[in-house]
């Protein structure tokens, strides 16, 4: 395993997985609207099979086990165990989904078991994510398809966007991260994420921008709503990992310059940020190399 796997694995089975079971029916619901974007695109029928990677708490899945039906079947897995075990809480017991902790780029799939490949940003933190999807085309059928939504950049991305920017010259600078690296934004280039899928034996692949403003942070009043966002802004992502060593006094310094970039976006009860993504589908040749 290497050091990068490590480190997913670990940030998904405790910050990160605690974070996001903690926040699980707000982010959600925050995110809802990206998933179904995809979902959209993707056009699951009655009937099909269906691998969510990257299930999280289990939201998209059981979002395309109600597209499926009772003759269909989805199997939602990721390296979390706390967020599968959220996502079998949440499930209906005559629902047709399986969770099963794993990781997708390596797990024992059956092969060409799976009408659809699917991802709601589960697809960003692959080591090696060309191994990864070739590993995963092998449970498609011939002629099976895959659709995901991933981040676009950062620069178009308000809730990492705003709060990174807010803290310069507060936090001393760091080496700006490998854009290839595995991370939220690793499939941002369109060009890469176009090597990637064909090189992994992929064909016919597309993307579509998806924009939307979402609530961030939420309150009975609109400070309350600002003081919202920025106790998410400082428990999840980038920037809890950046202020994760720094004193409480650059902690307040940042406090203070974040709310004051949160309060200059809209909302009355909330806080309504700008989220850019991708959504992107490809298609496993109907004459199956694998």
């Amino acid at each position: 395993m290497t050091e990068q796997k490590t480190y997913q694995g670990a940030d998904w089975n405790g910050q990160s997985g605690e974070y996001w079971v903690a926040n699980q029916a707000r982010l959600d619901a925050m995110f809802a609207v990206f998933g179904q974007a995809a979902i959209e695109a993707a056009a699951p029928a009655t009937g099909e099979r269906v691998l969510d990677v990257g299930c999280g708490a289990g939201a998209s899945s059981l979002a395309l086990a109600a597209r499926v039906g009772a003759g269909g079947h989805v199997l939602g897995v990721d390296i979390s165990e706390p967020l599968i075990g959220r996502a079998r809480e949440l499930a209906p017991q005559d629902t047709p989904v399986l969770f099963q902790v794993a990781d997708a780029s390596n797990a024992e799939l059956p092969e060409g078991a799976f009408d659809m490949l699917f991802s709601r940003f589960g697809v960003m933190f692959f080591d090696d994510p060309t191994g990864a999807f070739t590993h995963m085309r092998r449970a498609l059928r011939p002629g099976g398809r895959v659709a995901f939504i991933c981040w676009r950049g950062v620069a178009e991305n308000d809730w990492v966007r705003l709060p990174m920017g807010a803290i310069q010259g507060i936090v001393p600078l760091t080496a700006p991260p490998d854009p290839e690296a595995p991370g939220p934004f690793s499939f941002a280039d369109r060009g890469r994420v176009t090597r990637i899928l064909t090189a992994a034996g992929f064909t016919d692949v597309t993307f579509a921008p998806f924009d939307v403003s979402i609530p961030f942070g939420e309150g009975e009043t609109r400070d309350a709503a600002i003081d919202d966002a920025v106790r998410m802004a400082f428990e999840g992502g980038p920037l809890s990992l950046v202020l994760a060593q720094q004193s409480d006094d650059i902690r307040t310094q940042a406090s203070a310059a974040v709310r004051a970039a949160f309060a200059g976006l809209p909302g009355e009860r909330s806080v309504m940020i700008d989220g850019a993504a991708w959504i992107v589908t490809a298609r496993n040749p109907a004459a199956s190399a694998c």
